[in-house]
């Protein structure tokens, strides 16, 4: 008992420690992007101010070699100077529009939603008046906006990786859960075994005993009654073996044996070619699949109404329907119906129509769907196989 608690403890702790681990690298990210822009401020304010003694040492013509280096220095954010007299001068902005006033207007709003401007301006010596240059707008560096995108691309990493846990988790549990299944379903077949070889014996003695040969014939019916149903649970789990068989003759068979045990209030009705159709087929498990598709009708209908089969064949396929006229269900039950559990009873396991899927379409490379259905009107259940 106490290893499943371990586990659910372990997996929670795993999922705790990875989101504080997330979490502390994204908040890293921010922090070191913060940071990096601050640099990127500090050294545009320099290059701000080599403009602005650029500017000043231009009047007495004595300019500082140190502030041509600055100025000249190759730095990576895109800059534009506006003047006051509404000239503009580009930095770092290349191509073929970097001539063009309108684009170079657009990235001036670009760069000022980006970052504050600066104001370049100046005590003019002479006169001890403030002289207003223009205004320095700056974008991001590459590596700044490259940067920008990091935590979403982590996410984005994150995410996918969670996916792909999760898919691989279902998946196990999915091959778990089938595992233990087909294991319950042989164990059953082999316990049924057991009494079922006493069942025979009986029915031997029986005959020796002058009993009603009507009555021996009934029992010999439900004994191999019981060696198919134990046939078919032997099968889950195994890929079974397909031959060539006729699905009309194969599909009255369990029309017929439906028929005779069911409630004298449904009209049964069964439509089918004169002709064979020929198909690969399992009978036992297909067999059981019409068996459950009918089952599941009469359960709708609470045992008085109509259920009609009718094997319509099309092109290369051969359609099997199954038809009541039922309490129904709503569009979006259609795919629902056939997972593993899900039923509308109030007594039910929800494994006769995944089952019916599992037998169709992983075993017999058919589809089963629901063809139609409504609300107090009924239902259609419809099987596709490929003809031979």
């Amino acid at each position: 008992m106490t290893f499943p608690q371990n586990t659910n403890f372990l997996r929670w702790l795993i999922i705790i420690a990875s989101f504080i681990i997330i979490s502390l690298i994204l908040w890293n990210t921010y922090v070191f992007f913060q940071n990096f822009k601050a640099e990127e401020r500090a050294k545009m304010d320099i290059w701000a101010k080599a403009q602005i003694e650029f500017q000043k040492s231009s009047l007495t013509e004595n300019i500082n070699p140190i502030i041509s280096k600055i100025i000249s220095s190759d730095s990576l954010n895109p800059k534009i100077v506006v003047y006051k007299d509404n000239r503009m001068s580009t930095v770092n902005i290349k191509g073929v529009r970097a001539n063009d006033s309108l684009y170079l207007q657009q990235l001036v709003l670009k760069f000022e939603n980006e970052n504050t401007p600066i104001e370049l301006s100046y005590i003019d010596p002479r006169t001890n008046q403030k002289v207003e240059v223009g205004t320095l707008y700056y974008g991001d560096s590459s590596v700044l906006n490259k940067l920008k995108y990091y935590p979403l691309a982590l996410l984005l990493i994150i995410l996918l990786f969670g996916a792909v846990v999760y898919f691989f988790y279902k998946s196990s549990k999915v091959a778990s859960q089938n595992k233990l299944w087909s294991g319950m379903a042989k164990e059953t077949a082999h316990q049924i075994g057991t009494p079922l070889s006493s069942l025979i014996g009986w029915a031997e003695i029986l005959k020796s005993e002058n009993v009603n040969p009507d009555y021996i014939n009934e029992i010999e019916k439900d004994i191999e009654r019981l060696q198919t149903i134990t046939d078919r649970f032997s099968k889950i789990g195994s890929m079974p073996t397909l031959e060539k068989i006729d699905i009309v003759k194969t599909t009255a068979e369990s029309y017929d044996y439906i028929k005779s045990r069911s409630s004298k209030h449904i009209d049964f009705e069964f439509n089918a070619p004169n002709t064979a159709i020929n198909v690969n087929l399992n009978v036992q498990l297909y067999s059981w699949t019409i068996e459950n598709l009918v089952k599941n009708a009469i359960d709708a209908m609470k045992g008085k109404g109509e259920l009609k089969i009718e094997i319509l064949p099309k092109g290369n396929l051969v359609h099997i329907r199954v038809s009541d006229t039922g309490k129904g269900m709503p569009k979006k039950l259609f795919y629902k119906i056939f997972d593993t559990g899900f039923t509308t009873k109030k007594r039910g396991w929800g494994l006769g129509l995944s089952l019916a899927k599992r037998i169709i379409e992983d075993y017999h490379k058919g589809k089963i769907k629901v063809l139609s259905s409504e609300i107090d009107k009924g239902t259609t259940i419809q099987i596709s196989l490929k003809q031979l």
